[in-house]
């Protein structure tokens, strides 16, 4: 998942001047057919450097397997609150201390900023203004084992930013920490991901490019350019065995000697198709890429590729790379593509459809897309891997159009998103007066089987960010204005 940076080339859309009323709308989703009883465990193991499983990163954990050991909205009535911060808010995370810390990128300035809101009601409690550059619209960060924010800004400096109460009870952001990557990040560069290793140093990657490993302890950066033409434009995941990396071109895992130096363990081409895609942020997979696995959590690495009429998930052994399988995904909504981390747990992977979503700008060095525009297809796909790592099937195709990153709780076998529903029912277009609704899916069918509306109108547009369950049971999702608080009971 990305957002537009913050120097988008395309004019941002008008945001509605007020809110309309409640659309009834029934549930769109198709399933396939009926999926087996599943466990999906086990996920990625705890990262010791990073903070709590679910909430440390956009995408849950740094193996992104985009789930969480939290429940979410229980019984009872659902609600939901906006939380108005004037801001595109993609990453919402939530530290030890249940405190909800969030990276956004305000509507005007574009400056970055850090807010901590308060876990009762969502009000900003703090903010933390950063160094505005070419930071891909205050998206990717993580927090580490003491709650600090570890992002990279505009100035090409590796932060860690914590947050303290004072005497008079009063909350405020500051760095902790500092580590300039200038001698490893040139100018004309930005970070776009990075996560922590099992030692405590940071890996990070650059839209040119640029894949590094950077210690803010002892100073110590080091770096490896992968071949020319290759970018990255999503973040990154680690796991004991390395850091998988998806650029334009390929997948990699990369591994670090002794001395830090990154290195390529195995690289697995992808079809990237002709061109970028309408819904897709760039010419490429638009995965992070997601470890899973049945034995560790982290016995293969998942991307979703952007072959032009169907594309496939990708499935490949951690350990030495080998290809488990390339299945087609998303054929009951038919749009062939995916901006989303897939979700892995377990065998089994969940794949978000995206192709023609209406992003209101693009990154510089997009690119047209082809076709040039599309309505918004959805679809949502479960793929199991056999047990024996042979292959894999498709468990059931559906056509629920989410305008989210989903996330799966496996604490009570849930998906969670919010789906973006068409104004006129029964039609795939898009518009300024679309409604928006948080949905619960059992991801054994694909069925929804709660929803809410949450709000008519593009100030609650979900933009494809990622959805993050609280410990207190709230749902939190970044939209383009804010926060969406989503509660029960």
């Amino acid at each position: 998942m990305a957002v537009p940076s913050a120097r988008p080339r395309a004019r941002r859309r008008p945001l509605v001047a007020a809110l309309f009323s409640a659309l009834a709308l029934a549930a769109t989703a198709v399933p396939a057919g009926a999926a087996p009883t599943a466990d999906f465990a086990p996920v990625p193991p705890h990262n010791p450097y990073a903070g709590p499983d679910g909430t440390a990163t956009m995408h849950g954990d740094t193996g992104s397997s985009d789930t969480t050991p939290l429940a979410g909205p229980g019984a009872g009535n659902l609600s939901s609150k906006r939380v108005a911060l004037a801001s595109a808010c993609p990453t919402v995370l939530v530290g030890s201390d249940g405190h909800p810390v969030v990276l956004c990128t305000p509507i005007f300035g574009q400056v970055p900023t850090v807010h901590l809101l308060d876990p009762a009601d969502g009000s900003s409690l703090a903010s933390l203004r950063l160094t505005k550059g070419s930071l891909l619209g205050g998206v990717y960060a993580y927090l580490d084992h003491e709650d600090r924010l570890v992002v990279v800004d505009g100035s090409r400096s590796l932060l860690r930013v914590a947050h303290r109460k004072d005497a008079s009870g009063k909350w405020s952001l500051s760095v902790d920490r500092s580590l300039s990557l200038a001698s490893a990040v040139p100018a004309d560069d930005a970070v776009t991901g990075l996560s922590p290793d099992w030692q405590g140093r940071v890996w990070f990657a650059t839209g040119n490019g640029v894949v590094g490993l950077a210690d803010d302890r002892t100073g110590q950066v080091s770096t490896l350019r992968l071949p020319a033409g290759e970018r990255i434009a999503n973040s990154i995941s680690t796991a004991p065995e390395g850091t998988a990396v998806t650029s334009t071109h390929a997948t990699y895992l990369l591994t670090a000697g002794a001395d830090g130096t990154p290195a390529i363990a195995w690289r697995q081409a992808y079809d990237r198709g002709r061109a970028r895609k309408p819904g897709l942020l760039s010419w490429g997979s638009g995965s992070t890429p997601t470890f899973l696995g049945p034995k560790t959590g982290t016995d293969y690495v998942a991307i979703v590729d952007n072959a032009d009429t169907t594309v496939r998930l990708k499935v490949y052994r951690t350990d030495g790379g080998t290809e488990i399988c390339s299945i087609p995904v998303l054929q009951a909504a038919g749009g062939p593509g995916s901006e989303n981390s897939p979700i892995g747990a377990g065998n089994s992977v969940f794949v978000a459809g995206t192709y023609g979503y209406p992003y209101p700008a693009l990154p510089d060095g997009a690119g047209p897309s082809v076709p040039s525009s599309a309505d918004f297809a959805g679809g949502l796909t479960r793929v199991d891997i056999r047990p024996d790592g042979t292959g894999c099937a498709t468990v059931w195709d559906n056509t629920l159009r989410s305008a989210a990153v989903p996330k799966l709780s496996t604490a009570t076998n849930t998906l969670h998103t919010v789906v973006r529903d068409p104004l006129i029912p029964g039609t795939r277009g898009t518009g300024i007066l679309d409604p928006y609704r948080y949905v619960q899916i059992d991801p054994e069918t694909g069925r929804v089987t709660r929803s809410r509306q949450v709000g008519v109108g593009s100030l609650y547009d979900t933009l494809q960010m990622a959805g993050t369950v609280a410990p207190d049971g709230s749902y939190l999702q970044g939209t383009v204005t804010g926060v969406l608080r989503i509660t029960a009971g």
